[in-house]
């Protein structure tokens, strides 16, 4: 998602990094690695615009949702920036491209947390059939999920298709011919989603509005 930019970089981008970085950091739980790259002139900024940024983190907790690795980019933002007390306000709804990536520790660790299982019960109700689920594994591009009846200590093995319409994600089972739609908000919209080795690698875009 990188894009290479060899335009200069004003004071005020840097002041900019600063900012976005320590809201970072209060916003989050946990998250490490920042890496932000803004490229604009000071006279771009003050003018409302900002040609190109860049995000990048790691080991990230945001609201008990983990990410292993987290990139945003975005370019010609419509911009108002307020001089007197550094503050930064989006014009037009712009649309920003992200890319979030889920290892199965870190998504096994979301759907058994109290804050989020209300998820895992949609999953297990609509197309698992089962009470319980207890974990779940990456192999072969598919999800491998244990599962369980409640108070039967007998674990059965599901294997489960995630797939992209119309930028919505739904996870399959061929085996009970069923499948649901993970409820994410409208405005985001995902493009393609990609499991390598032990990680989900979701790419995405959203309009933001603050």
């Amino acid at each position: 998602m990188i894009s290479n930019q060899t335009q200069g970089k004003g004071i005020l981008a840097k002041v900019l990094e600063q900012g976005i970085r320590i809201l970072l950091i209060k916003e989050c739980r946990k998250i490490s690695n920042i890496k932000i790259n803004m490229i604009s002139s000071s006279t771009q900024i003050i003018g409302g615009e900002i040609h190109y940024i860049n995000i990048m983190a790691e080991d990230i907790d945001y609201k008990n949702l983990l990410f292993d690795k987290f990139e945003l980019e975005a370019s010609r933002l419509k911009v108002n920036f307020k001089l007197t007390n550094k503050a930064l306000y989006f014009k037009n709804n712009p649309i920003i491209k992200f890319k979030i990536s889920l290892s199965e520790i870190s998504l096994t660790t979301i759907l058994l947390s109290s804050k989020w299982n209300w998820i895992r019960n949609m999953i297990s109700e609509t197309i698992l059939n089962k009470d319980r689920l207890e974990e779940i594994k990456i192999k072969d591009s598919q999800f491998i999920i244990k599962t369980s009846k409640k108070d039967n200590i007998i674990y059965d093995i599901e294997k489960i298709d995630i797939k992209i319409e119309r930028g919505k994600i739904y996870l399959e089972n061929k085996n009970h011919n069923k499948i649901l739609q993970i409820p994410i908000e409208d405005k985001i919209y995902i493009e393609n989603v990609i499991i390598e080795s032990n990680l989900i690698n979701i790419f995405a875009n959203s309009s933001i509005s603050f």
